[in-house]
């Protein structure tokens, strides 16, 4: 853990989020500003999670939310696709068992029935080996999209033939992928862009948002205090006048 970031951050008075979720995009557009592949930015951007998820919990965020694959990235070219699964699944072989050892929790939002075989059982296997873990948790949101996932509770709640009147916010949030995790504060999205694109949809309701122009790979611990502090510069209302 870093003290000294969190003592500075104390020093300025700002608030730390709890629950930071992050739309990591730039990975082409980074790729093609470096004569590479879509395939080498892909790598490059999986490559960086680590490190941000360290400065994160440097700062004591609690929770991180990654969008790794959108429900509607299928419609890329088979053969990206192809390749981001491969990635994706060697990654999580690879880091599950260091991420352990430093206290991470891993969790998957999203659909696993559309994923391979072995991508299912990598993350099933991360996610059983750090279930126990209390210092971070890391979310992944794989194959998961926000109105695919409110659909999906809605069904579930019909399903278990819940009447009308006892459906409230606080029940329909346990039928998310999220239930048990607090709502995000901070949405990070990457490479300039404005929106969310399905993301969160329901937990985003009062997150504050945050765009930088810096593509992900190049998303470093810079770009993270830089957005650690203009969030502790925000006034959260939640519809209330202060």
């Amino acid at each position: 853990m870093n003290t000294s970031q969190q003592t500075s951050n104390k020093a300025k008075g700002l608030a730390v989020p709890r629950h930071v979720a992050i739309i990591m995009d730039g990975n082409g557009r980074w790729a093609a500003g470096h004569g590479r592949s879509r395939s080498d930015g892909h790598r490059a951007g999986t490559d960086n999670i680590r490190n941000i998820i360290r400065a994160f919990d440097d700062y004591g965020v609690q929770y991180v939310t990654l969008f790794a694959f959108s429900t509607e990235n299928w419609d890329r070219p088979g053969d990206e696709v192809q390749t981001l699964i491969s990635i994706i699944q060697e990654v999580i072989r690879k880091e599950a068992e260091d991420l352990h050892q430093e206290g991470v929790r891993i969790r998957h939002l999203g659909r696993l029935d559309r994923l391979s075989p072995g991508l299912q059982q990598a993350i099933q296997d991360s996610v059983e080996l750090t279930k126990n873990n209390t210092r971070l948790t890391l979310n992944v949101a794989f194959d998961y999209g926000g109105r695919a996932e409110i659909t999906s509770a809605v069904q579930a709640i019909v399903r278990d033939g819940i009447e009308p009147e006892n459906i409230t916010e606080e029940l329909f949030a346990t039928y998310l992928h999220t239930d048990g995790i607090p709502d995000p504060d901070l949405i990070i999205r990457t490479a300039g862009e404005m929106r969310l694109s399905n993301f969160l949809l329901w937990q985003t309701a009062y997150a504050e948002y945050y765009s930088t122009p810096v593509y992900w790979p190049d998303f470093d611990e810079a770009e993270v205090a830089n957005a650690i502090e203009a969030y502790g510069q925000r006034q959260r209302r939640f519809g209330k006048v202060l």
